[in-house]
């Protein structure tokens, strides 16, 4: 294939980008991870540095007049793609006010910071005034596309691109119809005993374990790490350095093995992408949606199942014989899979999960729309937890700080990706059950590497290349339904509380 000068220029202009984003991105990891908090201040500057030169080059005009050629690439290249969505960014990137962009950077460090110690010291209040200002400068962000339906809209377009918030209040609707009385009908009945997963397990063993674990399912450590952090994320920098962080708790062994394999999924994605689009717009995962279905994948589908488990479990318990020597291997199962209407979102199970995120939606509406205030949001948020889910949180930390996506970015936008994400998984995996009829046994027997190529092949190699909605077509054969998800959780929860 022979280019020319100008696209030359074109591919060098955003790999120029791309580095300086992927630098902003190493200093969120370290301020998340190893960064003291005596850094936080300086931490903010840098970021919005580096973020304001990255948002000079990418509303540069002669970046403009690039994408603009006539370029003579065939519908359906990579190119091609590169050309859409390049232009895409470049045109909602010129909407917004480079002043604007350093102090929403500089304020999402500081307010990070401000929510971390919050956190510690349980108290929302010390965090309130930064979270004012947020849902201020989300507010502002909306504005500059006042051509949307609802002031969501283009924050939600940012994430999950083809969905509006109309879409999701829809989709939300039809979803709650069935989690609610599955919920209840599940709940009514004896819950099986965790114990199990409650007593004392020492984190260095808990990190070992789980790193092996997710190294086995997959993950390529030499172009990645794990790490400690107060919220688990996954973070790339290039498709050769793509880190997963966790949070252990020694007496609860569900937190870091299921949050170690949930990000190890997020991982995956990015490190089966081509690897000639690095360094291009095309090298990320399509959506936040599509990135939370790997997730949820390999965290539910597949590290949730009693076939996993067949493989798993002996090698657990030949980490913690003390703790789980006479613990059977159906008690374990039934544990790890426990429904029970709980305050913590990374802690829900598969069928409570996406009310928590329905919660989130709710108050992101109201607070975008003005019917709620910020002061407000401690009270509000335990309201709905006690109407839907008939909890109230008894501290801040359980409540309204657990999550760290509004006061590390922007408040709208930020959530239904996790509920898309469950759909999608769910969907996925019934195409790769009709192309792998001996799933079952092949996971029983750890071989996961099947498994693995078939998401590359359908999903994770073409990075961005396709918006989400045509991806999961390719994928699947049909547009985004609810009905797999749905039909997954009656099978897998019926089996198990009879």
């Amino acid at each position: 294939m022979t280019t020319s000068l100008p696209w030359q220029n074109l591919q060098q202009r955003l790999l120029e980008i791309n580095d300086l984003q992927s630098a902003a991105a190493l200093l969120h990891w370290d301020q998340a991870t190893y960064m003291p908090p005596g850094g936080a201040a300086a931490r903010g500057r840098q970021l919005a540095t580096l973020q304001r030169l990255a948002h000079d080059r990418l509303t540069d005009p002669a970046l403009g007049d690039l994408l603009e050629r006539t370029w003579d690439w065939p519908q359906g290249s990579d190119e091609a793609a590169l050309v859409r969505l390049a232009r895409r960014h470049y045109q909602r990137a010129r909407r917004l006010p480079n002043a604007f962009i350093g102090e929403l950077v500089s304020h999402q460090a500081h307010t990070y910071a401000a929510w971390a110690q919050a956190r510690a010291e349980d108290d929302f209040a010390l965090v309130q005034p930064y979270l004012e200002k947020t849902l201020r400068l989300s507010r502002d962000l909306a504005s500059f596309f006042p051509e949307a339906e609802h002031p969501l809209d283009a924050l939600i377009e940012e994430e999950d691109p083809g969905y509006s918030c109309r879409d999701l209040k829809a989709l939300f609707s039809e979803l709650r119809q069935h989690l609610v009385p599955l919920l209840a009908e599940i709940t009514a009945t004896p819950p099986p005993d965790d114990a199990c997963l409650t007593q004392y397990f020492p984190a260095a063993e808990q990190l070992a374990f789980s790193r092996r674990l997710v190294a086995r399912l997959g993950y390529d450590l030499e172009r990645g790490r794990q790490d400690q952090t107060l919220h688990p994320f996954m973070t790339k920098f290039s498709l050769g350095d793509v880190r997963i962080t966790t949070r252990v708790r020694e007496d609860n062994l569900g937190e870091a093995l299921f949050s170690s394999i949930h990000e190890m999924g997020h991982a995956l994605y990015e490190q089966g992408i081509a690897p000639h689009l690095e360094g291009t717009p095309l090298a990320e995962g399509t959506s936040s949606g599509m990135h939370e279905s790997q997730s949820r994948f390999w965290e539910n589908l597949i590290g949730r199942s009693l076939p996993f488990w067949e493989w798993c479990y002996p090698q657990l318990q030949a980490v913690f014989p003390t703790q789980l020597g006479s613990v059977s291997l159906e008690e374990f199962y039934r544990a790890v899979n426990k429904v029970r209407r709980s305050l913590i979102r990374t802690d829900a199970d598969e069928v409570s999960y996406n009310l928590h995120v329905m919660i989130r939606f709710n108050l992101e509406l109201a607070l975008v729309e003005g019917s709620l205030e910020v002061k407000d949001l401690p009270a509000a948020w335990n309201h709905y937890y006690q109407t839907d889910l008939g909890l109230t949180p008894p501290t801040d930390r359980e409540g309204i700080l657990q999550d760290v996506h509004w006061y590390g970015g922007q408040i709208g936008g930020m959530f239904q990706g996790y509920t898309l994400g469950n759909l999608i998984s769910a969907q996925l995996y019934e195409a790769l059950q009709a192309d792998q009829p001996d799933l079952g046994s092949r996971v029983r027997r750890g071989e996961f590497a099947p498994i693995s190529t078939w998401l590359r092949t359908h999903v994770h190699q073409h990075g961005a290349k396709y918006t989400p909605q045509e991806l999961l077509q390719r994928a699947t054969g049909s547009p985004l339904r609810v009905e797999p998800f749905v039909n997954y959780l009656r099978r897998k929860y019926e089996e198990i509380y009879s």
